[in-house]
This record gives structure tokens, C-alpha cells and sequence, in this order.
């Protein structure tokens, strides 16, 4: 990590040190490490070792939660029969299979499946426990996707499994893996501590006042993702994400690695999916995995701080990482199980690791030189991290790349060029393939199959007054513009002049942090907003940050500064304040906020399922029993979580449906019938998100 330099060092204009005099200077105040103290790495392994010993002798596998049966006429041969009961949280329709090497039975609620290989069928069921049976050969697993959950399966955990019929059943804690996920976070915990250590002396030159804007970031951004977390609802691929990061999760900590076992939702790689499954092992909905997620953005907000104070000075980090923390599209993905989250961090370290590649290098050539070599290895392990989490991650490879180069002093810049082309790009790939074990018997074979699943068409959406799944290569940056608060474009303006006006090693930095993440319009997944160019958010505020800082120095004022950064937060809070907690449809004043882009179908709204959960509560709150409901009309169709009793009548027919949910009305209308009255509206700043329409007997 970049750390301020000791009060000997070189100094710039601002006060802060010079890059070429840190590299010069060792770091003081901390002893070196004996013989005996470099095995310290042995005290990880060993407590990682430990809990996974200790998951193996108390974890209950989830079939030997049920009763072993007698075989019956039907059972494929060698197999062996279990029965008991199983918990639905949720009534209505229910996916439930297996995933068997051979040929397995499950019966439940007076279905018979019969199959091999991953087998599922569709039932509907009434909450409550249900009786289950399953003649399967060792290694079987049962899976499901429970009501609201759509996708891939997910293993059935023990705890919603019982050996005893339904009208005895005892289910403790049912949909969760307590132990899973408490080894699972304490697995990471060791992770984060070991490289802490492996960092310490760095991290004890930090200054206190860079820990402190630090930690008030991370506390300010966790704390306004928190507020009402989920109030938005359930969002399109949160189910994707949340239940094969809980598949994950088991395959780790039980030691599986087949490839069977790491096949869910493998278009996608698999870090993000195992910080959502710590999350996921812990309550059966999504709000500790978002709790997480929210941790994440957070962090990566936090690290600003350090990259602005090197970059710039520490005032210019701290209120860049407060802009970050509070900008309505960051606030909005740090509160899904989705990949932004993860993707921030990862940029922040990436690019923070990457400044201080050069920083208090030893003062001997050969330790110098080696110090160098691993720095630049640890760089290529944060790309690899970042890209195994998403694949346009890569991007930070080349960032990194340059940010090295670019910083190195004239002593290393020839050493640091040739290192790096080979170690950052090895370690990169090494790292990416050891994180996903799918890879691991055919790494050329899998890795083609993943990206061949993402060439699907992405459906057409909103741009610029028509509607399109192709939109030009200009559609992040317009994107970018359209969503920016207005008040945090007038900083970015004046740090561009900034920039400009100097032209330094700071500027081409930190422009190259904006442009480079645009990188991804090359690429086929021009959609869904700025989800996939998440990291020119943080170039944005650190250029906003240095804008503002500017207009604080031609003020000539000491407490201009302070003055506009309590004015750009007053502003920010309340424009989430006014958009709460729909943060995932802002746009700026600029383009008239998001009403007015509804109106002129200019950009997406109402385009991942929020506000879906309050148009299906009114329903289930006002439908008669067994009413005909119609919900064709809501395209993320999951999400609809309607009262049991309501399917058995269900309806694709709005003449014959008693209750019509129509969802994002203005870009995906609704053929409601005339006779149809507007019961209940979800809407937010100006967006109509979903409409209720109720038919009265007489008019059917």
C-alpha cells in the first residue's frame, strides 16, 4: 500500500513526497524479521487447516438428515432410500431435483422424478414441511429453487430437512448453513489478516489522519447502504448470484473441487459469487449477502483516501472517497448481491498496490530488486482477484500496467518494464486459475464455454428516444454523464481544467483511471447502464475531489475547502435523501432526473424488478382467496412472490384475471383491458414502476 513518506523525505509543492524520493528511503521503526519469524505463515495455514477440520467433524451431510427407508418396487438398483420431511419457507411453485452420478427417485407431494445427471422438476406446494423421498447411490445431492428463486439450483441444506414425517418434523433455522458460513467467514478473515501482516511494516507508516478519513468512509458508506437494505426489493440476478455463491461456499469448505460441483452459473467466474455465499449461508433471503456487499463498495470508496492523497493531497483522497461513498449508482449496487460491488474493491486496490510499487525500496541493489520483483507479482495477484470476479475486470490489468511504468524512477524504469511484462501477467493467470477449480482439468475448454454462455442478446432497452440492444460505443460515457449528480459534475470540470492546466504524472494517472474502464464499450456488453463501468466512478470523484480542491485555492480562502466539501456532502445526502431508496434509477438534474427520462425514453428505468415486491404485497394483501391473477406483464417474473392460494388460479389471460400487475409500463406496456381501474402505483422520482390494476365480478 502508498504510504506518506517519513518527515526526511523530498517534498513536492503541496507538502506531500516526492515518488522518486520514496523510493529511495527505507522504511524505519520496525524491526526486521529472524529465521523463526519468517515461518510465520505456517500460523495461517494452520488455523485454516483447523476450522476446515473442524467443519468436517460437525457438519451433518443433508441426506443423513433424513431417515433411512426401506426400498420399494421402482428404485433403480443401488441405490439406498431416505424419507423424512422437508421445509418450505414459501409457498407456491418450487423447482426440486437431484444431482446424481446415476440414476436416482425423488418423490414429493405425489411427484415422481426418475433421472441421472441433473434432474428437476416443477411442483406446487403449500408453506410448511412437506414429506420427501429420495432412493439415490452415494454422492447424490438434492437441489432446488425455491419460490422467488430462479436459475441455477442450490443444494438443499440440512437444516430444511427432517427425518421425521411433516406432522412431527423439527427444522432448526431452515434454509441456512450456520457452520458453512461461519467457517467460510472466518476463512476470509484469515486471509485479510495474513496479508496484513505480510504488509504490517507499510501499513504502520500510514498516517493516523489517512486511517482515520479511511475508517469515516468506510463507516459512512456502510452505514447509508444499511439504511432500509432491500427496500428497493428483490432484483433480477440476485437469485443467480446469491445461490451459486451458497454452492460455492459448501464446495469449499466441505474440499470438493469436481467439476460437477462448480458448475452453477459458470459464465461468470467465482470470487464474487464466494463473498455473496458467506452471506448466503447465513438467513434464507438476501440480506446478510447485501450486508456484504455493502462492506465491499465501501472499502473500495476508503482506499480513494490513500490514492487521492498520493495522486494529489490528503484533503483531495478524503472528500473523494466521500463523493464515492454517496453517489446515487455506487449506493445502489452496493446494496445487491452483484458483481459492482466486488469490482470496486478490486480497482481501488489494484490501482493503490500499483502506486506504490516503487515506494522505499531498499537502499541495496539486490534487496531493492527483489522488494520490486514480488511487489509487481502481488500487482498481477490483484488483477488476477479482480479479473476471477469478472472478466472485464482484466481491464485493470493494463491500468496497473501503466500506472507502474509511469511512476517507476529512471534507476528502475528498465528493470520495472521488463519485470513486470512477464510477472504481473503470470501472476495474474496464475492466480485466476487457481481461484476457480472448474478450470482446473480443462482450463481452455471451460473458459471458452463461460464466455460462449455470455454471447446470448442482451433484450432491447430505452436509448435516447428508441429502444435498441445494440447502442453505440459512446453509451457508457453518455451513460456516465446522464448519471452524475450535477453538483459533482461542476467538481469534475474543474479538476479537468486542472488536469489539463498541468499535465502531470497525477493527471495522466488519473485520466488514464477514467478511460481505461471504458475500455469495455469494445466488448458486446454495451447494457444495463453503468453496471459494467462502475470504476470510472471512482475516477470521477478523485477528479471532482481535485476540482473542488482548486476552486478552494483560487478562492484563497483557508476554510474554502472545508466550506465546499460540506456543501458537496449536504448535497449528495440529500439527493439520495430524495430518490430513496430507488438509487438504481437516478439520473441528474442535467437530463431532468428520472421522470423526465421515462417520459422520453431516453435511458432504462424500472429495469431490474424494484419496486416489484410492493405491487405484489398490495395484491396479496387485497385478493380475495384463490383470485386469478395476471402477471405476464412483470418480465422479471421471479420476483413475484404471490400468496400460495393465488396459483392455482394463475392467468396469462388479462380478460379472464381478476388482479393484473403490470410492470415498467412505459418502456414494457400492458394490454389491460378497458374495464380494468388502477388500484396501486409504485413510483419514485417520478418513475411509475409498477401499476395494479383490479377488475371488479361484474365486468368478467
Amino acid at each position: 500500500m502508498p504510504i506518506a513518506a517519513d518527515p526526511g523525505a523530498i517534498r513536492n509543492a503541496h507538502g506531500l513526497p516526492r515518488a522518486r524520493a520514496l523510493t529511495q528511503e527505507p522504511l524505519a521503526g520496525v524491526p526486521r524479521r529472524g529465521r523463526l519469524a519468517r515461518l510465520w505463515w505456517l500460523i495461517p495455514l494452520a488455523a485454516a487447516a483447523a476450522l476446515l477440520a473442524l467443519r468436517a467433524g460437525l457438519a451433518v451431510a443433508p441426506l443423513d438428515r433424513l431417515a433411512l427407508a426401506a426400498g420399494a418396487a421402482g428404485d433403480p438398483p443401488g441405490t439406498t432410500a431416505r424419507a423424512g420431511s422437508i421445509f418450505i419457507a414459501r409457498g407456491g411453485p418450487v423447482i426440486i431435483g437431484f444431482l446424481s452420478d446415476g440414476e436416482a427417485r425423488l418423490q414429493i407431494a405425489g411427484q415422481d422424478l426418475r433421472g441421472g445427471g441433473l434432474s428437476r422438476l416443477r411442483i406446487v406446494v403449500a408453506q410448511g414441511p412437506a414429506a420427501i423421498r429420495f432412493a439415490a447411490p452415494p454422492g447424490a445431492r438434492l437441489v432446488w429453487s425455491p419460490v422467488g428463486r430462479r436459475g441455477d439450483p442450490e443444494y438443499v441444506p440440512a437444516s430444511s430437512l427432517s427425518p421425521a414425517p411433516p406432522a412431527r418434523a423439527v427444522f432448526d433455522r431452515p434454509g441456512t448453513a450456520l457452520l458453512d458460513g461461519a467457517i467460510a467467514a472466518g476463512l476470509l478473515v484469515i486471509a485479510v489478516a495474513t496479508l496484513c501482516v505480510a504488509a504490517r511494516r507499510r501499513l504502520a507508516a500510514v498516517p493516523r489522519r489517512t486511517w482515520l478519513a479511511m475508517a469515516i468512509v468506510l463507516a459512512g458508506g456502510v452505514a447509508v447502504r444499511w439504511i432500509d437494505l432491500g427496500g428497493f426489493g428483490q432484483t433480477w440476478d440476485e437469485d443467480v448470484n446469491w445461490a451459486a455463491g451458497r454452492n460455492d461456499i459448501t464446495n469449499v469448505v466441505s474440499l470438493d473441487v469436481s467439476a460437477a460441483a462448480w458448475q452453477w452459473n459458470y459464465e461468470h467466474p467465482p470470487v464474487m459469487k464466494l463473498l455473496a455465499g458467506i452471506g448466503a449461508q447465513l438467513a434464507d433471503d438476501f440480506g446478510p449477502a447485501r450486508a456484504l456487499s455493502a462492506i465491499w463498495i465501501a472499502l473500495g470508496c476508503a482506499l480513494l483516501v490513500p490514492i487521492g492523497a498520493r495522486l494529489f493531497r490528503p484533503r483531495v483522497g478524503a472528500l473523494a472517497g466521500a463523493i464515492a461513498a454517496l453517489l446515487p449508482p455506487m449506493v445502489a449496487h452496493g446494496q445487491i448481491v452483484g458483481h459492482e460491488s466486488p469490482t470496486v474493491l478490486w480497482w481501488s486496490l489494484g490501482i493503490l498496490l500499483a502506486l506504490g510499487v516503487h515506494d522505499y525500496l531498499p537502499p541495496d541493489d539486490r534487496r531493492a530488486a527483489a522488494t520490486l520483483r514480488i511487489r509487481l507479482i502481488g500487482v498481477g495477484v490483484a488483477i488476477g482477484v479482480a479479473t476471477a470476479s469478472r472478466f472485464v475486470n482484466g481491464l485493470l490489468g493494463p491500468l496497473c500496467a501503466l500506472i507502474v511504468v509511469v511512476q517507476a524512477p529512471p534507476r528502475w524504469r528498465r528493470d520495472t518494464v521488463i519485470w513486470g511484462a512477464w510477472r504481473m501477467p503470470l501472476a495474474a493467470i496464475a492466480t485466476f486459475y487457481a481461484v476457480w477449480p472448474r478450470l482446473w482439468a480443462h482450463p481452455i475448454a471451460r473458459l471458452i464455454e463461460s464466455l460462449h454462455r455470455l454471447d446470448a442478446a442482451h433484450a432491447p432497452e430505452p436509448w435516447l428516444g428508441g429502444v435498441t440492444n445494440h447502442p453505440g460505443p459512446a453509451y457508457f460515457a453518455i451513460y456516465l454523464a446522464a448519471t452524475l449528480p450535477l453538483g459533482v459534475a461542476a467538481g469534475v470540470l474543474a479538476g479537468a481544467v486542472r488536469l489539463l492546466r498541468r499535465r502531470d504524472r497525477s493527471a495522466w494517472i488519473t485520466a488514464a483511471c477514467l478511460i481505461v474502464p471504458l475500455g469495455v464499450a469494445a466488448s458486446p456488453v454495451r447494457q444495463d447502464g453503468v453496471r459494467y463501468a462502475m470504476p470510472c466512478l471512482l475516477a470521477l470523484a478523485l477528479i471532482a475531489a481535485a476540482g473542488f480542491d482548486q476552486l478552494a485555492v483560487w478562492a484563497r480562502h483557508r476554510l474554502a475547502f472545508a466550506a465546499l466539501a460540506a456543501v458537496v456532502i449536504a448535497y449528495l445526502a440529500g439527493t439520495l435523501w430524495c430518490v430513496h431508496p430507488y438509487y438504481l434509477d437516478y439520473f441528474g438534474e442535467q437530463v431532468g432526473g428520472a421522470g423526465q427520462v421515462a417520459a422520453r425514453g431516453w435511458f432504462e428505468t424500472a429495469w431490474w424488478g424494484e419496486g416489484v415486491d410492493r405491487a405484489v404485497a398490495y395484491v396479496n394483501a387485497h385478493a380475495a382467496h384463490g383470485a386469478r391473477v395476471d402477471r405476464a406483464c412483470i418480465e422479471p417474473v421471479h420476483l413475484a412472490w404471490f400468496r400460495e392460494d393465488l396459483w392455482a388460479a394463475m392467468t396469462d389471460d388479462p380478460a379472464r384475471a381478476d388482479w393484473i400487475v403490470s410492470y415498467a409500463p412505459a418502456s414494457h406496456p400492458c394490454r389491460v383491458p378497458a374495464d380494468a381501474r388502477a388500484a396501486f402505483e409504485v413510483t419514485g422520482s417520478g418513475v411509475v414502476f409498477a401499476i395494479v390494476y383490479q377488475r371488479t365480478a361484474s365486468s368478467r
